[in-house]
């Protein structure tokens, strides 16, 4: 708890010279700045000292919870030790041997891995070695990425070009250009999606359907002209979309009749989140290219990995031929020997075989809000969920855009802060609330969860 004084020179600081991600600023003009002090275990505590359960995990990161010491100290080991060095043309032993660690964990022949800061910067380096890797091979033509319908990939201008989310791509036009977007995999709304030709009932013929997208994508554009499809395993933006059975197996048959890599963005679902290292591993399907990060050190700190194959790093171990792309901070010293210690205790802790003995219980728990009018739909896998928010359950009919402004930014986000809990009421596709909490939590953290949902859900029924 911060004392009075230092508290509201800490909110006038914030007001003055911070400037928050995502942020809406003029929210603050009349409101405090929310200001988190400390964590513990799936707790986090503010200012005032209040306590709020991090159903979040702060941002999809945090998967051992806060507090764990042995993360801290790990980091500082290696600090006293070696406090920076970068990876161009020199290494250290972390990053040796957490390379060696995450090739160990991913599927098939992801043998080589190259370090970023964080995720979008993963994903750019992804797309700029799938345009690298076909120009050494004679098709340099192949440049084009295709992407999903709100599905978010990162920020930087490669990243958010990829990314299918429009309102938030307007204010940066033009992007780079090349790339292009098919549908999601929402089977709640299947029949829109579809144009009332599935309506979802068999969700294998709608994965099906889905996927052949792709297809007819890639032959509008021309196959010699595609380089990569961009999927995550379960899509985050929309309110955590997982794959339909079948969909990634079509998925890959598709990427290798057209000579197209398939880039398994795993930024969120990595590292635990679905109850494996990879959400490639859980749905059974081998990518080309992983892009990874947040889980990787459980935020603890900053750190990402593009994880590629074999195939594609050979063009780049003969002669001169260099892949010209890398990250000043990329690698840390101090981020690698945070992961290192973080895959440990995962190993010891069980960490992944938790999730899954424990997701069958989250997920009952989260369905009992299915009685509650306002809410359509609770989806997703592992401890990744969304809870889509209607107007009318019968037709599914969603909200516009000033009832979505009501109601997530009027009330619900506020509400369910002061209820005690942190989690995300986002509006990028239909209405939804997401929850990712930390691995560790258990029965009594999903109670929780319900049970302050069900009330701040109850009230914004009544108020529409």
């Amino acid at each position: 708890m911060v004392d009075d004084t230092e508290l509201s020179a800490l909110q006038q600081s914030a007001r003055d010279h911070l400037w928050m991600h995502f942020t809406r600023m003029s929210s603050y003009d009349s409101a405090e700045v929310p200001i988190i002090t400390r964590g513990d275990g799936a707790y986090i505590w503010d200012a005032h000292g209040r306590k709020y359960l991090d159903a979040l995990g702060g941002l999809f990161v945090s998967q051992l919870g806060h507090g764990r010491t042995e993360l801290a100290e790990a980091a500082a080991k290696q600090a006293s030790e070696l406090a920076y060095f970068p990876l161009w043309s020199y290494a250290h032993p972390s990053a040796i041997e957490l390379a060696d660690k995450i090739a160990g964990y991913a599927p098939g022949d992801l043998n080589r891995v190259f370090f970023t800061t964080g995720g979008g910067e993963a994903v750019e380096s992804a797309w700029k070695l799938a345009k690298n890797y076909f120009k050494l091979v004679g098709k340099p033509l192949k440049h084009k990425v295709i992407s999903r319908a709100i599905a978010y990939h990162g920020t930087t201008q490669g990243a958010l070009s990829i990314t299918g989310l429009p309102g938030l791509k307007a204010p940066f036009e033009p992007l780079v250009p090349s790339t292009f977007r098919v549908p999601n995999t929402n089977s709640y709304r299947a029949s829109e999606i579809t144009g009332g030709f599935l309506d979802g009932s068999d969700p294998e013929a709608f994965g099906r359907w889905a996927a052949d997208q792709i297809a007819v994508a890639i032959e509008n554009e021309g196959a010699e002209t595609v380089a990569a499809v961009f999927l995550e395993p379960v899509q985050n933006a929309g309110g955590c979309f997982p794959p339909p059975p079948g969909y990634f197996e079509r998925v890959r048959e598709i990427c290798d009749q057209y000579d197209v890599l398939l880039v398994s963005d795993e930024v969120i679902c990595a590292y635990g989140r679905l109850g494996h290292m990879f959400g490639a591993s859980r749905y059974g399907y081998q990518p080309d290219i992983i892009t990874s990060a947040k889980g990787i050190t459980s935020g603890y700190a900053p750190l990402g990995a593009m994880i590629a194959s074999d195939r594609l790093y050979e063009p780049f171990a003969k002669g001169t031929e260099t892949f010209l792309h890398g990250y000043t901070f990329g690698g840390h010293p101090v981020s690698t020997a945070v992961a290192l210690k973080n895959f440990e205790i995962f190993e010891n802790e069980k960490i992944n075989e938790g999730v899954r003995e424990r997701e069958g219980a989250f997920r009952g728990t989260l369905e009992k809000l299915l009685d509650l009018p306002i809410v359509g739909d609770v989806r997703g896998d592992g401890f990744f969920y969304g809870i889509e928010l209607v107007k009318d359950k019968a037709t599914k009919e969603t909200f516009n855009e000033d009832e979505s402004e009501r109601l997530l930014r009027g009330f619900l986000s506020k509400a369910l802060f002061d209820a005690g809990l942190y989690c995300r009421a986002d509006d990028r596709g239909d209405p939804v609330i997401q929850l990712s909490p930390p691995l560790i939590c258990g029965q009594e953290h999903f109670d929780e969860m319900e049970q302050k949902l069900r009330e701040v859900l109850t009230q914004a029924a009544n108020l529409l």
